[in-house]
C-alpha cells in the first residue's frame, strides 16, 4: 500500500478541484456500500429490458461486414491463421491462458477469475470501495488479476466458431460467461474496480457474442443474463468516467467500451445517451491526447498503440451504425497511423520509449497489439500505399476489422516498385526526431531516434520515463542501441524504478541523480524540459542539437545538451555531449546495446559490435573510464524488456567522466564498414576529436 509521504506528494500534484472530484468519489463508493443489496434487486428485475434483447442486439457494432463471416467456412482465411487460431482456442475452452510471462497455464474448469496465477493467490472478493488495487500484499500484481478477466480469449473461441462451425467453441464462451458472472456479482471483487477495465471486458463481449450468435446457444433467458451484466458495465462506466490526471489512455478506453456496448445493446432506454455521451469524449480526447503531429501526449509508444485501437473500433462501429465520426476525428486517427509508419519503417521491432505493459483492445490474430498489423488496418482505412508498404502484407487484424474482402482490399493499393529511401524525419510536438539513411531492408540501413519530447501527459505525467535526449539506434533493422522497455508496475519496486531512469537510457546522468524525479510508481516531481535547438536533415542523415534543463535544479546549474550527426554514406555517427555547468560534476554516459549485440573491446574506450546484419565499432571519449556491466542485479544495470514482466540481459557500457565547468564527451559510432582484418576502419579524424573537451 503507498505510503503516507506518496498521498501527501499526490495531493500537491492536485488542483483543488481535483481534490474535490476524488473526495466525491469516496463518498459515492460509501453510498454504493450502503445502497448495494438493493441495487442489486433493482438490476436482477426484468424491467430494465424494455423490449425483446435479441431483437435489439445490433450486428454492425462489431462491423456492416460482420454477417459475411461465414460459419465454418471463412472466404479468403489464411490457413496458418486457421492453423494459430485452433490451438489458441482449443487452449482457451480448457481455461490454459498465456500472458505476459505466463505460458499456458491452466486456469481451472471453470476459471477461478479471483485469483493472481503469477503469486498464486487469492485476490479480494468484497465491496469494490473496499479493495486497493495497488495494495501487492493483499491483491498481487492487478495486472495478473485484470489480464484474465479482459476476455480476449472469448472472442479467440468466438472466432474459432466462426471459421470451424464447431459449437463447442461458442460453448465455452457461455460457460466462461457464467462462471465469470458467477464469480464477480456486480459491485464486488477487483474486477469491477477499474473502469477502464469494465470497458475492455464489454468490447470482448461485444464481439464474442456476435461471433456465436449463429451457434443457437444464445437462448433468450442466457442473454438476458449476459445483458444485464453489460449494462452494469455501462451504467457504472458512465457515472465514473476518469478525470483530471486520471484522463488519459483510461479515459478513452472507457468511452470506447460504453460506445461500443451502447451500439450493440441498443434496446436499453440510456443505450442512445450513453452512446452520444462517449461519442462525444471520443472526438474531444483524441484531439486531447494526441499531438498534432500524430503522437500521443502520453509520449508512450505502447499506449499510442492501445489508444489507437480504441479509436479505430469506434470508428468502426461510428461508421457501420451510420454515426460516422467527423472529419476531424478521422484526420487524427490518421494522423496517429503515419506516427506509427514513420517510427517503426526503419526497425524489426516495435520502439519502446516510455510505458508499456501489453495492453490491447481484442485478439484478432497474430500479435496482438503488433504495429504492423494494425498498419495494415490503416492502410486500408485511409488507402496509404506507404502505410501498405511498411506493414509489408495484410493481418488477420486486417481480415476482421474490413472484411473477408480485406485481402483484396490491400493489395489493390499501388505498391512501389523499389524499396523506399529511409527519410530523416521530424515529430516536433511528440518531441521525436530520426536521423536516417539508406534503403529500407538493406543491412547498412541507418535509423537513429533521438528523445527530445516532454516528459508525459497532465500534472502526473505517469507513463513518461526520465529519457531526455536519449538516442536509439537500428542498423538494417536490428536494434543496436535499445530503450529499455518497462518491466514491471506492481511487483517489483526497484526494477519499476530502474526502468523509468536516466540511466537506463542512452543519454547522461548528473552527480548520480535522475533528469527528472520520481514521487511514486506513476508519479513525477520536477521534470526535464527539452528542446530542439537546430534540426537540419540531409539526403543522407544530417544533424540534430537538442537540449534539456533536468539538471538546472542542481546549486550549481548544469544544462546538457546534446549534438547527433549522421553522415549515411560513410555509415558514422557522431554523438557530442556537452556538459554547461560552472563547477565541477561527474557526468555518467550509458550506452545500452540490443540483446542480439556481442561487444568484445580493443581497448578501454574502444568497443567491437557485433550484431545480426553486421558489424560496427564505438569509441568513448579519451577522458572517460569506461566499465561494461551485462545483466546485473545489484546494482540493476544491463536490461531490456520486451513484455510485461519479461526482461532480457544485455550489455551496457558506463562511460564516467568528472567535469569541471563546460566539457564535451564525444562518442564515436561507426556501423556496416568493415576493415581488411573484419574490424570496423576507425575514421582517421577521430583522433582529434574524441576527448575534446
Amino acid at each position: 500500500m503507498p505510503s503516507m509521504q506518496w498521498y501527501i506528494r499526490r495531493l500537491k500534484s492536485m488542483s483543488p478541484a481535483e481534490i474535490l472530484w476524488r473526495v466525491e468519489g469516496l463518498t459515492r463508493d460509501k453510498a454504493d456500500q450502503l445502497v448495494h443489496k438493493g441495487r442489486m434487486a433493482d438490476f436482477k428485475a426484468s424491467s430494465l429490458i424494455k423490449a425483446d434483447i435479441i431483437d435489439t442486439l445490433d450486428a454492425r457494432a462489431v462491423g456492416d461486414h460482420a454477417q459475411q463471416f461465414d460459419v465454418g467456412n471463412l472466404p479468403n482465411f489464411d490457413d496458418a491463421w486457421r492453423d494459430q487460431l485452433i490451438a489458441k482456442a482449443d487452449k482457451a475452452a480448457k481455461g490454459v491462458l498465456s500472458y505476459f510471462d505466463l505460458k499456458d497455464v491452466d486456469h481451472g474448469q471453470p476459471i477461478d477469475w479471483n485469483h493472481e496465477h503469477k503469486a498464486n493467490r487469492k485476490t479480494p472478493t468484497d465491496f469494490v470501495g473496499n479493495i486497493d488495487y495497488r495494495d501487492h500484499p493483499s491483491t498481487g500484481d492487478c495486472k495478473f488479476v485484470w489480464e484474465p478477466n479482459r476476455h480476449h480469449q472469448l472472442v479467440v473461441l468466438g472466432r474459432a466458431f466462426r471459421a470451424t462451425g464447431e459449437t463447442r467453441y461458442a460453448q465455452a464462451v457461455l460457460d466462461q460467461l457464467n462462471s465469470w458472472m458467477d464469480q464477480c456479482p456486480f459491485g464486488t471483487t477487483m474486477n469491477w474496480r477499474s473502469p477502464l477495465e469494465l470497458g475492455i471486458r464489454v468490447i470482448n463481449w461485444v464481439w464474442a457474442l456476435e461471433l456465436i450468435r449463429p451457434s443457437g446457444l444464445l437462448s433468450e433467458e442466457q442473454l438476458d443474463r449476459i445483458a444485464g451484466s453489460a449494462y452494469r458495465h455501462m451504467w457504472d462506466t458512465a457515472r465514473k468516467y476518469s478525470k483530471f490526471s486520471s484522463a488519459n489512455n483510461h479515459l478513452i478506453g472507457e468511452a470506447a467500451g460504453v460506445y461500443i456496448a451502447a451500439a450493440y445493446f441498443s434496446g436499453f432506454p440510456e443505450s442512445q445517451r450513453w452512446r452520444r455521451q462517449a461519442r462525444d469524449i471520443l472526438i474531444r480526447e483524441i484531439a486531447e491526447q494526441t499531438h498534432d503531429d500524430g503522437g500521443t501526449r502520453e509520449q508512450a509508444f505502447g499506449y499510442h498503440l492501445f489508444v489507437l485501437q480504441f479509436h479505430m473500433l469506434a470508428a468502426l462501429t461510428g461508421r457501420s451504425i451510420g454515426e460516422d465520426f467527423p472529419k476531424s476525428f478521422m484526420d487524427r486517427l490518421e494522423k496517429m497511423f503515419e506516427f506509427v509508419a514513420t517510427l517503426i519503417e526503419g526497425g524489426h521491432d516495435d520502439p519502446q520509449f516510455g510505458d508499456a505493459d501489453d495492453g490491447y483492445v481484442l485478439d484478432l490474430g497474430g500479435s496482438p497489439a503488433d504495429a504492423r498489423s494494425l498498419l495494415s488496418v490503416g492502410a486500408v482505412l485511409f488507402n496509404r500505399r506507404d502505410f501498405r508498404d511498411i506493414a509489408g502484407q495484410a493481418s488477420e487484424w486486417t481480415y476482421w476489422f474490413i472484411g473477408p474482402s480485406a485481402q483484396s482490399k490491400f493489395d489493390a493499393i499501388p505498391n512501389p516498385q523499389s524499396p523506399r529511401e529511409l527519410a530523416s524525419a521530424a515529430m516536433p510536438d511528440t518531441g521525436y526526431y530520426l536521423l536516417q539513411s539508406g534503403k529500407a531492408g538493406d543491412s547498412n540501413a541507418i535509423s537513429a531516434m533521438i528523445d527530445c519530447g516532454p516528459l508525459g501527459f497532465k500534472s502526473i505525467a505517469a507513463h513518461g520515463h526520465a529519457d531526455a535526449l536519449s538516442l536509439t539506434l537500428r542498423v538494417g533493422g536490428v536494434d543496436v542501441l535499445v530503450d529499455p522497455g518497462t518491466y514491471d508496475y506492481f511487483t517489483y519496486p526497484d526494477y519499476r524504478a530502474y526502468f523509468r531512469s536516466t540511466k537506463a537510457h542512452n543519454t547522461v546522468e548528473i552527480d548520480g541523480l535522475d533528469q527528472s524525479r520520481m514521487q511514486g510508481l506513476f508519479l513525477w516531481g520536477s521534470r526535464a524540459d527539452a528542446k530542439c535547438v537546430e534540426w537540419k536533415p540531409t539526403d543522407n542523415g544530417g544533424l540534430f542539437i537538442g537540449e534539456h534543463n533536468g539538471y538546472q535544479r542542481l546549486d550549481d546549474a548544469v544544462t546538457h545538451r546534446r549534438t547527433v550527426e549522421l553522415n549515411g554514406e560513410t555509415g558514422e555517427l557522431l554523438i557530442h555531449d556537452d556538459i554547461i555547468a560552472s563547477g565541477s560534476h561527474e557526468a555518467v554516459l550509458y550506452w545500452h546495446f540490443g540483446e542480439n549485440c556481442t561487444l568484445n573491446s580493443d581497448a578501454e574506450c574502444v568497443w567491437k559490435v557485433d550484431y545480426p546484419s553486421g558489424s560496427g565499432t564505438i569509441w568513448l571519449d579519451d577522458g572517460c573510464h569506461v566499465s561494461p556491466s551485462r545483466g546485473n542485479q545489484d546494482p540493476i544495470m544491463g536490461w531490456v524488456s520486451r513484455g510485461y514482466h519479461c526482461r532480457s540481459a544485455i550489455s551496457t557500457l558506463i562511460a564516467r567522466r568528472k567535469c569541471a565547468g563546460n566539457t564535451r564527451i564525444t562518442t564515436r559510432i561507426l556501423v556496416g564498414r568493415t576493415g581488411s582484418d573484419g574490424r570496423a576502419a576507425r575514421p582517421e579524424h577521430v583522433a582529434s576529436v574524441v576527448g575534446d573537451g
